[in-house]
């Protein structure tokens, strides 16, 4: 390598040392919120890919994927496309994708209830809004609405010839579960319900009546947003249309 090439490089290296520095003591000092999108995800992939400026590569993935939780879904196989992104390189990418899964998990966990349909969404949505399979969770809940655990139950489209009421209510009485809100995702990104969703919500609103378990909600996470069942009043019509039919 000559002289003058090896020079070049070399007042690139500590400029971009000089910014990376730069962007570090920014985060410290001002902390997380200060920093938009691109700054946080150049700031990520500084982690994993010394001696060069991740500027540019944050702006490009952001470009091609629009927002941050859509570059931390995309597969690592197509990240490891992007000039100056190997697979190596994109790893850090997915690990604090499922950090943020689990952490978001557990705070629900400890939290003593859930306070709104929308607190629920914003728990699950980083989990779910992305799969490409309906995926049903279920969230058990105590006499005292304290959340009892989280459980992903089935997967697959919606009805009750996937979905399996007595599986749903065994697990609810092996927790001691006194209610339970059903969670789902659209992979079409639409989260308003369809028919089956509503008569299979319908079926499980009776079981529940008879095995003293009720059902609080059925919320469906769209690409979005969220559609709740309880909040539009259809949890309450449809307990409205099974009351007469008990008496």
């Amino acid at each position: 390598m000559d002289i003058k090439k090896e020079k070049i490089l070399l007042s690139a290296y500590e400029k971009a040392k000089g910014h990376r520095k730069r962007v570090k003591e920014r985060f410290l000092k001002n902390g997380p919120e200060s920093f938009t999108d691109e700054d946080l995800l150049e700031l990520l992939l500084m982690l994993n890919i010394p001696y060069k400026d991740t500027r540019k590569l944050a702006r490009n993935l952001l470009s091609h994927y629009k927002t941050l939780d859509k570059v931390l879904d995309a597969p690592i196989e197509e990240l490891s496309k992007f000039k100056g992104l190997k697979e190596k390189s994109a790893l850090p990418l997915k690990v604090i994708k499922e950090v943020a899964r689990r952490y978001l998990k557990n705070k629900a966990l400890k939290s003593e209830y859930l306070k709104s349909p929308e607190e629920v969404y914003h728990y699950l949505k980083y989990e779910m809004q992305s799969l490409a399979r309906e995926t049903l969770k279920v969230i058990f809940l105590s006499s005292k609405s304290k959340i009892l655990d989280i459980e992903k139950l089935f997967e697959g489209t919606i009805t009750e010839s996937t979905c399996y009421p007595r599986e749903i209510f065994t697990k609810a009485f092996e927790k001691k579960a006194s209610s339970i809100i059903l969670v789902h995702n659209h992979p079409s990104g639409d989260p308003t319900p369809s028919k089956e969703d509503i008569k299979f919500t319908k079926n499980l609103i009776l079981a529940g009546y008879l095995l003293q378990c009720k059902i609080l909600d059925h919320i469906i996470i769209g690409k979005d947003g969220y559609y709740s069942m309880a909040e539009k009043g259809i949890i309450e019509n449809l307990e409205k249309e099974i009351l007469p039919s008990l008496k």
